[in-house]
């Protein structure tokens, strides 16, 4: 079934890692491109459930659903929900999950959706169809907020002459437009030349906010766990500090083993439902980087479910909440 489609950055190494095998039930929770996917599908007798939250890319996927012949059901939905989707085909436990964490090229080189400066387009952002763009983002948060969402998801250290350029300027006029955008940040951060462009940072925050993107991971990771039976495997491929951040930490809890101290009051340890396959991230080698300059931050964890119970699901999240600065909470 393979083609020469779309191939995702570590794509080989990801479904290596993933190690799908003849009559194995999988999970490609990011489908994208359906690269993941057509290397799962490649190995007879899979079955595999494919999420997306873009509708472009289910349409996209049309083709290949047809050709599978009924071993891929392709969802519109988000990957957080990646557990209900599966118990709605019948499906309680899988043998393997996939995600490819953050935006994607495809979505990068279309103007019309607003996630790129390179590209003069709506403000826009969502990887779905709903809730707020981020447009709507910048015309109603506050000024603290905003600085917030740069610093935090963007790790702008200017965050607050940034948040405080984008409030003086919806005051003479609506930034609607991604350029609108990348002129106002750029007139308040200054670059070298060789650094990435001003606007980088500012954008990545508010496509991680509008989409709720780090929310959604650790969400997924926890559905994964819940979903993958005993010899399962979990592979994630991210693309920036704050995602693998986010694995790393999961992944590390869910295998821990021992704790405590005999000199300290004895500390309740979970037994650990994950064993990693990978002790260090795999990264790309010189030639996808050569040939795919994104694959340079790219990072992949591989664990392999225990016969464990799933621990508790991870405490709630510290940042701005997208409905919280809506509605100005």
């Amino acid at each position: 079934m393979t083609s020469a489609a779309h191939i995702p950055v570590l794509g080989r190494e990801a479904v290596q890692y993933l190690a799908p095998r003849a009559g194995g039930i999988y999970v490609d929770a990011t489908f994208g491109g359906g690269g993941y996917s057509r290397a799962i599908l490649d190995v007879a007798g899979t079955r595999l459930i494919a999420i997306d939250r873009d509708r472009t890319a289910i349409a996209g996927g049309a083709e290949l659903v047809s050709r599978a012949a009924g071993r891929l059901t392709l969802v519109e939905d988000r990957f957080s929900n990646l557990a209900e989707v599966c118990a709605a085909q019948g499906i309680d436990a899988v043998d393997g999950v996939v995600m490819d964490v953050g935006v994607s090229s495809m979505q990068l080189d279309q103007a019309g959706r607003g996630f790129s400066f390179r590209l003069d387009g709506p403000l826009d952002m969502r990887m779905g169809q709903a809730g707020p763009t981020a447009a709507d983002v910048v015309a109603r948060a506050s000024e603290g907020d905003l600085a917030d969402i740069i610093y935090l998801f963007g790790e702008e250290r200017h965050s607050r002459k940034v948040a405080r350029a984008i409030v003086a300027a919806r005051q003479e006029t609506p930034i609607t437009t991604t350029r609108a955008l990348a002129d106002i940040v750029a007139r308040v951060v200054r670059s070298k030349p060789g650094d990435i462009h001003p606007a980088t940072r500012t954008f990545q925050a508010l496509r991680i906010f509008v989409n709720e993107e780090l929310d959604e991971l650790k969400t997924a990771l926890a559905a994964a766990e819940r979903i993958l039976r005993p010899g399962g495997r979990l592979v994630v491929v991210s693309f920036h500090s704050l995602e693998d951040r986010i694995v790393k930490t999961f992944l590390s809890e869910r295998a821990k083993t021992g704790g405590g101290s005999r000199h300290l009051p004895e500390i309740v340890q979970f037994p650990p439902s994950f064993q990693l396959v990978t002790r260090r991230p795999v990264v790309a080698g010189e030639q996808e980087v050569a040939d795919n300059p994104r694959a340079r931050s790219a990072k992949l964890r591989a664990a392999e479910r225990t016969s464990a119970p799933a621990h508790d699901d991870a405490e709630p999240s510290s940042w701005p909440g997208l409905a919280d600065v809506m509605r100005g909470g």
